[in-house]
């Protein structure tokens, strides 16, 4: 066959494929040619740019955000929502939720065990109007509970809703993120109790944790965790931000500190050996923490809105 039949048999097929919407079959039916050879065809047209595919990635208005993002941090996946500086707070996390929730729906298989922080950001997949196909999976605190803060974003709240929502099997935590003595916090993590919650830390492939802000804006100073005492030591340290009431500063170095030896958590290092390890978090506020969060490697998926993710990009 001279170059100039097999272009023009590329072109045709290709024409055929793309715009007349043929299947591979009904081109080799029409063209006495095998279906194996109308695939091999098919990628050398592309191969030689006799069909030049163009994504209109303008109509995501975020596309670009996530792109850079995920190529400055190399991370897994960077998911970017949209927003407006007319919406409210509520507002904002709850479309983070809602995202969270639709990852969450596309990555979870039977028999995985997915792992949950506490926090505002994280109450906000709780209450939204859908529905998924039922998973084997396990639901688990990574983290004590939040002491006084609102029961909607009680880590075991979290946990029981989101494992509802998606017809697993949820499991709870009977102890405080940080409690008084390091000796309590001892005998808690080696109590029978404990040990299941320490065996599915151990099991865990996905995570799915909020990045706390740094302390002048925490969430763990209204719940009334920490004193002056625990505040000026973490500044001192210079702590910039937490995950799952664990500190670090603003290259993700672990702070370790008399509260890290009183606190009730997953250690941070396991997030950076899972499958999943998905920072849900949005604020001007927190970019700092973010910025640490990422450094530190603990998280390999960002959920933020698109102000949140232009400000991350400006200050790296």
């Amino acid at each position: 066959m001279s170059n100039w039949e097999e272009r023009r048999l590329l072109v045709k097929v290709a024409q055929m494929y793309y715009e007349e919407d043929m299947t591979q079959n009904e081109i080799a039916k029409e063209l006495g040619i095998y279906r194996t050879t109308i695939g091999r065809m098919l990628k050398k047209a592309r191969k030689e740019g006799i069909v030049q595919i163009h994504i209109d990635s303008t109509s995501y208005e975020t596309f670009e955000l996530e792109t850079k993002l995920k190529q400055v941090f190399q991370l897994k996946d960077v998911i970017v929502v949209p927003n407006n500086e007319s919406d409210s707070d509520e507002k904002r996390k709850t479309t983070l939720g809602l995202a969270t929730l639709e990852m969450l729906n596309r990555i979870i298989k039977d028999d995985d065990t997915i792992g949950f922080a506490w926090g505002r950001t994280m109450g906000s997949m709780i209450g939204q109007p859908v529905e998924y196909k039922a998973r084997k999976a396990d639901f688990v605190p990574l983290v004590g509970g939040p002491g006084t803060l609102d029961s909607k974003y009680h880590v075991n709240t979290i946990v029981y809703n989101v494992a509802n929502t998606f017809g697993g099997s949820s499991h709870f935590i009977d102890a405080a993120a940080v409690v008084e003595k390091k000796e309590t916090k001892n005998d808690i993590v080696s109590s029978n109790f404990f040990r299941k919650i320490l065996d599915m830390w151990n099991e865990l492939n996905i995570a799915v944790v909020g990045i706390g802000a740094p302390l002048a804006s925490s969430n763990m100073i209204w719940t009334g965790f920490y004193g002056d005492r625990e505040i000026d030591e973490l500044n001192s340290l210079n702590a910039v931000g937490d995950i799952c009431s664990r500190f670090y500063d603003i290259n993700g170095h672990v702070i370790e500190s008399e509260v890290a030896e009183r606190t009730v958590a997953i250690e941070l290092e396991k997030l950076k050996e899972l499958e999943y390890s998905i920072g849900v978090a949005e604020s001007e506020n927190k970019v700092p923490s973010i910025i640490g969060a990422l450094r530190g490697r603990y998280i390999n998926v960002l959920i933020t809105n698109e102000s949140t993710a232009e400000e991350l990009l400006k200050q790296i």
